[in-house]
């Protein structure tokens, strides 16, 4: 579904992407993991057209999408969840998935993504009326991740999503977007610091260093490889 073809993204004369490829295929979780600064966060951010390559190309089902603006890759079904959730604090936890749905025309199809949405996160729905700013961590990574499927993805890149979290909401998390895949058939590009539980959820794994891919996998072969246990995994 989503090929990303030897992208390059430069910050003035620094190189932060360094010739990047990454496949990823329908109902398929790949992630993307590294030490903090590897470069993770900027590939999402290249692949959705907030940041401009310097070198490469993105292909969404066989379209090159390299000079695509951004709002017109989340209409073709590229959707990114950001590190750090990004809501409006102001505004309700309703109010705050209705700006995912911006692009969706026809009130059936809204109302449908918002009941997948409380039927996947039950915790949503009860804090549906409050202000998103009162919300737990986990919760607001709850509406966040919400707010990204509201916008109908095929393609939805989760930036980080268990920084910060208790290792119950964790696993909480895990198992949503485990259902998202078996449910919807949409495709996961997941990009976490814990690599343990990246590979965990993974059918299929990148490793980043400085920019560049220096391994890559079936997710459970790069759990037994001894030196992305020794470095990424703690053992």
């Amino acid at each position: 579904m989503l090929r990303v073809e030897s992208i390059s993204v430069r910050y003035d004369l620094l190189e932060a992407v360094s010739s990047v490829s990454i496949d990823i295929k329908q109902g398929q979780i790949v992630s993307l993991i590294g030490a903090n600064g590897a470069g993770k966060s900027t590939t999402l951010k290249s692949i959705i057209g907030i940041l401009s390559l310097s070198r490469g190309k993105i292909f969404y089902d066989d379209v090159d999408l390299t000079h695509t603006k951004s709002h017109d890759r989340v209409a073709k079904g590229i959707v990114l969840c950001p590190e750090g959730r990004r809501l409006f604090p102001r505004m309700t936890v309703y109010e705050n998935l209705l700006t995912g749905a911006h692009l969706n025309r026809g009130s059936r199809l809204i109302k449908k993504n918002l009941n997948d949405v409380y039927e996947l996160f039950p915790r949503v729905a009860d804090r549906r009326k409050q202000v998103a700013g009162s919300l737990s961590g986990g919760e607001q990574q709850m509406v966040a991740i919400g707010r990204a499927l509201m916008s109908s993805p095929k393609v939805l890149m989760l930036d980080e999503p268990s920084l910060g979290l208790a290792p119950k909401i964790v696993k909480e998390i895990e198992q949503a977007v485990k259902k998202i895949v078996e449910l919807k058939g949409i495709s996961v590009l997941l990009v976490e610091q814990n690599a343990n539980l990246a590979l965990q959820m993974s059918d299929y794994g990148y490793v980043l260093e400085k920019g560049a891919i220096i391994k890559e996998g079936l997710a459970k072969d790069l759990s037994g490889d001894e030196e992305i246990k020794k470095i990424y995994l703690g053992i």
